[in-house]
């Protein structure tokens, strides 16, 4: 018996130390990814996208606090791949790993629903998530350049604007895809499936060309983004806006297209401008789309029911009894036969 006792005691920590160890391997993966697309502002190294903060908050949503030492090992083996750890990588760690542990908070006491079916849960995301919680890991991580002394003051909010703005974008474009990849599948018709080919293969057109255009065509990708959001919702439209940041990135770092003859700072403004609108546009008009298609089936199913009290009612019959989670009667009454 009290072998039973203790393995029922190790088994949650079995679970949460290797759900831990995945963490950190997706984190450490996403990290390598996100600096293939580097850029220098003023002489600092900045990652436009930086995808380790979308999966550390996705992982928390999904998983709960219990994840973050997978945040931190994570982190901390990103840092090493690219220098060699010194006492201050433990600043570097704690603010990456306090960053997602805020953005989670705040979305929990938000009320923040996984499927993201409401419009107020993409505001939460964008504001809460994205813009508010990514502070915490800007200011640590510059301020932190600038005591070292290996970044002048004076270059302080340049640097901090890109430090904030790639993890922010990390949040907005890799956390609702890794939620909505871990939710339920949607069942699609072959129809359907035609139509996905069609706008991934119109993408895969589209994106390039508005991208390497030197007459800046940046703007094209936006009835992509609608296009995406209004048939497929948030799978089609994050997936959609996912793409075109990365392939605008490659075109910034490689200063083709639209971002020819620019100067350090203005290509990453450019670029980050364009990051953000995509991800706002996807993010909010997919969550909108959604909430309205869940009320227009909320509504029908509403018309059903009722149609159905009617029809018995009219032959003289008790209504049938309210499915179970239908609000109750607020009048208290009831028909007898």
């Amino acid at each position: 018996m009290a072998g039973v006792l203790v393995n029922r005691q190790f088994r949650p920590l079995t679970e949460a130390a290797l759900i831990s160890l995945a963490v950190a391997g997706c984190y450490y993966a996403a990290g390598r990814l996100g600096l293939l697309g580097r850029l220098v502002v003023e002489g600092v190294v900045a990652t436009p996208i930086w995808p380790p903060t979308g999966v550390a908050v996705a992982a928390l949503l999904l998983f709960g606090v219990r994840v973050w030492p997978g945040i931190a090992l994570g982190s901390f083996l990103v840092i090493a791949s690219l220098t060699t750890p010194g006492p201050t990588t433990v600043v570097t760690v704690a603010s990456n790993t306090v960053a997602p542990l805020c953005s989670f908070l705040l979305l929990r006491r938000a009320g923040f629903r996984l499927d993201m079916a409401r419009l107020r849960d993409g505001l939460a995301l964008v504001f809460l998530g994205g813009f508010g919680a990514m502070l915490i890991s800007a200011t640590a991580g510059v301020g932190l350049q600038v005591v070292k002394g290996s970044l002048d003051s004076s270059e302080f909010w340049g640097v901090w604007l890109a430090w904030w703005a790639g993890d922010t974008m990390g949040v907005l474009l890799v956390a609702p895809l890794l939620l909505v990849l871990a939710g339920p599948t949607a069942r699609f018709r072959i129809r359907r499936w035609k139509e996905a080919a069609f706008l991934a293969l119109t993408s895969l057109v589209v994106v390039p060309v508005s991208v390497l255009s030197p007459m800046s065509l940046l703007f094209l990708v936006f009835p992509l983004l609608v296009w995406a959001a209004l048939r497929f919702q948030l799978a089609g439209s994050m997936l959609c806006a996912l793409f075109a940041s990365v392939f605008a990135t490659f075109g910034a770092t490689s200063q083709r297209g639209a971002y020819v003859l620019l100067s350090d700072v203005e290509i990453m403004v450019k670029l980050q401008a364009f990051n953000g609108s995509a991800a706002l546009t996807a993010l909010l008009l997919a969550s909108v789309i959604t909430e309205q298609r869940a009320t227009r089936r909320s509504v029908r199913r509403a018309c059903e029911e009722l149609a159905e009290v009617l029809e018995h009612l009219a032959a003289g019959e008790s209504p049938p009894d309210p499915p179970a989670g239908s609000p109750p009667d607020p009048t208290g009454s009831r028909t007898d036969s």
